[in-house]
């Protein structure tokens, strides 16, 4: 480590020294530009839930003009940041398919973007040399699930939207809500082509556009800033704070077939922690394999990423991974907090939040593709009743709010409402404590858990770890997971990660770790930030410095994760 290591002190608490959310650029209080593309509805993030949403929106606009409805034609309109649709889905994915039979009932189980059903599974508890299997807990038994690749799942779902006539704008992140007093009447993109100096550098250069919608519906996916934003305007709480894990993946090409699926808990995580493993069959020749840890880590120094290349060495992964080729990397952050970290409300004047960026994840069962599928077409199911009323306020859509808490959405979160939360106490007290709550749904120990946010947690600056000397071929650096993740940001780029003014060697120590993709590095007692290299996984924006939308088109390309 550079000088200075042996003066740091031995505790860091990353909310001293995170930037605050910088709420004015996110909600701008301005008329849409002259120029402004007209719309009805905008969906905000290319992913499962504003796809579904858009679809059914639609779906349901053509169904009342076959009727003889009176709504007429409605512009519907979906603005995902990657480049194109897929490439920045991420997830593990062992899917529930019931949302897709909601959303096409037309259609079977054959048709939907499906690698395999689960047949077999496996969960095991870990030590650095063994695997011991268990029996299956029962939120996470997946008989009747599909493994899948969320990329390809959300290019199927473009291409039907596309088909039902919704405008899908790849390329387009939203920088900002364009409000008029409280209520929110459109977005405005984020420009591309900037200089590091963020002045236009080229012929690539593009400014801001601006969208005006009567509805606009933020489908960010996980820590959406906009959803920051506007919750934190609006004054929309929640009985606890959301907190966050952080996942990475690795698609891997091998030569010895899975046959199962595959879950652990246990090393290679201190006991301290909250996460485990998973490895799934996407084809005979194809695995995933991943690491996830909860973001309320006690040592500043663990890193999920070494973690994970020390995890592939291990007997029970080494004998499937060995002799492959790893094609294929990933990070993302989940929300973990479940039913007391929903928001009170999810709807607003000419505004509803779907999907994970309203924390619509079960962890016990390792589930949130569905729920996001399900939150987004109830969604368009008011907004369609607003529509045809000519009322899109807070109050025509507080039907959406009302529809997710009577669904199986918040039944199931409010069944497992503390299974993750048990586990604050430590790995074998937390793991007794959810024994009880599966046993008895819900029910014992009742009550609720109450937690702080994940930056609030101090965290200890352990030994320095033995790393992993990457061989690149079955372990890896840093870098060259992003280069497998098809990383296509420009060097020049404007930086899009706030940092905080005073960054101490020990939040800099603990980002250093805590990046899955080496994005910062200590140089000294200075922190230095590679933005470039970033993945959009958002982890630092929980626990360090905050994630902004940059150009369309940056960050990973995803094609089967």
């Amino acid at each position: 480590m550079p000088e200075g290591t042996s003066l740091l002190r031995q505790s860091v608490k990353p909310l001293d020294a995170q930037p605050p959310l910088p709420r004015d650029r996110f909600i701008v209080e301005e008329r849409p530009d002259a120029e402004a593309v007209p719309m009805d509805v905008l969906f905000v993030g290319g992913g499962p839930a504003g796809l579904a949403g858009a679809i059914e929106l639609a779906r349901l606009v053509q169904k009342d003009a076959e009727k003889g409805g009176d709504l007429g034609e409605i512009e519907i309109g979906v603005l995902e940041k990657a480049g194109q649709l897929g490439e920045h889905s991420l997830s593990g994915a062992v899917v529930d398919p019931g949302a897709f039979h909601e959303l096409f009932p037309e259609m079977s189980i054959d048709d939907f973007p499906f690698r395999r059903p689960v047949t077999k599974e496996a969960v095991y508890v870990m030590t650095s040399s063994n695997a011991f299997r268990i029996p299956t807990p029962p939120t996470m038994k997946n008989h009747g699930n599909h493994i899948a690749s969320i990329c390809e799942i959300v290019r199927w779902l473009g291409e039907k939207a596309e088909g039902l006539g919704i405008n899908v704008f790849p390329g387009f992140p939203v920088d900002s809500l364009l409000v008029d007093g409280q209520k929110v009447i459109g977005v405005r993109t984020t420009p591309a082509g900037l200089g590091r100096d963020g002045e236009p550098s080229g012929a690539d250069a593009m400014p801001a556009m601006d969208l005006t919608a009567q509805v606009t519906v933020l489908a960010e996916g996980t820590r959406g800033p906009l959803s920051q934003a506007w919750l934190d305007w609006q004054g929309v709480t929640s009985e606890n704070p959301q907190i966050f894990a952080l996942g990475v993946k690795e698609l891997w090409e091998v030569k010895k077939p899975l046959d199962r699926v595959i879950h652990t808990m246990g090393w290679p995580l201190p006991f301290d922690a909250f996460g485990g493993s998973f490895m799934y069959p996407m084809a005979d020749d194809l695995v995933a394999i991943g690491l996830v840890v909860g973001l309320d880590y006690a040592d500043a120094r663990l890193d999920v990423h070494d973690a994970l290349q020390r995890m592939k060495l291990h007997p029970l992964f080494k004998q499937y991974l060995e002799g492959g080729e790893m094609v294929e990397w990933g990070a993302k952050t989940i929300p973990e907090g479940g039913y007391y970290s929903v928001p009170s409300r999810r709807h607003g004047d000419g505004l509803c939040i779907v999907g994970d960026a309203a924390g619509y994840v079960e962890v016990s069962s390792l589930k949130g593709i569905h729920y996001a599928m399900h939150s987004g077409i109830m969604a368009a199911r008011q907004i369609f009743e607003a529509l045809k009323s000519g009322d899109t306020s807070e109050a025509a859509l507080a039907g959406y709010t009302a529809a997710v808490d009577r669904s199986v959405i918040m039944k199931d979160l409010e069944e497992r409402r503390n299974l993750r939360l048990a586990f604050k106490s430590g790995f074998f007290t937390g793991g007794a404590r959810a024994t009880l709550m599966m046993l008895t749904k819900g029910v014992f120990p009742g009550g609720k858990i109450s937690i702080d946010e994940d930056a609030a947690k101090m965290r200890r600056l352990g030994a320095q770890p033995d790393r992993v000397v990457p061989d690149g071929s079955l372990t890896f650096s840093k870098v060259d997971a992003v280069y497998k993740s098809g990383n296509q940001t420009r060097d020049d780029i404007p930086s899009h990660l706030l940092v905080g003014d005073d960054m101490s060697a020990e939040a800099a120590e603990l980002l250093v770790h805590l990046c899955p993709a080496g994005v910062y590095e200590r140089d000294g007692d200075e922190l230095v930030v590679n933005a470039p290299n970033c993945v959009d996984c958002k982890a630092t924006d929980v626990i360090g410095p905050r994630w902004t939308p940059r150009e369309g088109g940056s960050g990973p390309a995803y094609r089967q994760m």
